[in-house]
């Protein structure tokens, strides 16, 4: 009886370690979740935040840093949700400042500057930050998109003037490097360069006949094009003497007597 007592004893004791070691694992699971949860909310706030910071560098309309600002709010209020106590306050007030924001831009006029006038900064980096920027730009919209957040026409807008950006980004940066190629008196490379710009363009225009943009270009890089072509030919140098005309006339000419 009393071994029977111990075997049912050591068997409840063993139900009960495993019982806390499975509650434990589930508990760690808990956690690591909720951290790798958090991360990524911190990591989509501050990507959101990095784009909005980089909007100055190209003509934004306010339905894009509307989306902007509603990501940053969804992000903190999740952090909020998922952080320790002692951070809770710091998303708390952001999300504040956050809510006034988006009320105050939801009450303005919206405003669709025109890209007409976009030039590519001076600087390299610019334009890789830059390019970078709209890169995520269009990933952060097609998401908001996909997630039901975003009007269908709002979105189409907004990926066509992304597309159309980048494509003045790509058409300038070729012909620009280009120019600089043609000046150095890399001919081959300039005009290497400057074709391959003409068929981005000429693809282009055959979708878009009317966007003065791409007619503009058009006409840039033909004359472009005209100008290396010419320095091509003053730089070729001039054809020598055939040696077949040289060698008859040495074989007909009057022989010396001696």
């Amino acid at each position: 009886m009393a071994f029977t007592l111990v075997l049912v004893l050591i068997g409840a004791l063993l139900l009960l370690v495993i019982g806390i070691n499975t509650l434990q694992q589930q508990k760690q699971r808990a956690e690591a979740l909720r951290r790798t949860e958090l991360a990524r909310q911190r990591a989509i706030l501050e990507e959101t935040e990095e784009v909005l910071a980089n909007t100055g560098m190209f003509p934004c309309t306010s339905h894009t840093n509307l989306v902007l600002y509603k990501r940053i709010k969804e992000a903190a209020q999740q952090a909020k949700m998922l952080c320790n106590t002692s951070q809770k306050a710091d998303y708390e007030r952001r999300v504040l400042d956050l809510n006034g924001m988006i009320e105050s831009m939801q009450k303005a006029p919206s405003q669709q500057p025109s890209i007409e006038n976009f030039r590519l900064p001076d600087n390299d980096r610019q334009i890789l930050v830059l390019v970078q920027t709209l890169k995520k730009l269009k990933a952060i919209i097609r998401d908001e998109h996909n997630k039901g957040k975003m009007d269908p026409n709002v979105f189409a807008n907004e990926e066509n003037r992304i597309n159309s950006l980048q494509l003045r980004i790509n058409v300038e940066s070729m012909l620009s490097r280009a120019r600089s190629a043609c000046y150095l008196k890399q001919y081959g490379s300039s005009r290497q360069m400057v074709t391959k710009a003409l068929g981005t363009l000429n693809t282009i225009k055959a979708q878009t006949p009317t966007d003065p943009f791409i007619t503009k270009k058009v006409e840039e890089a033909k004359l472009l094009l005209e100008e290396i072509n010419s320095a091509l030919k003053l730089a070729q140098p001039s054809a020598p003497k055939a040696k077949d005309e040289d060698d008859i006339d040495l074989l007909f000419q009057p022989k010396k007597k001696w």
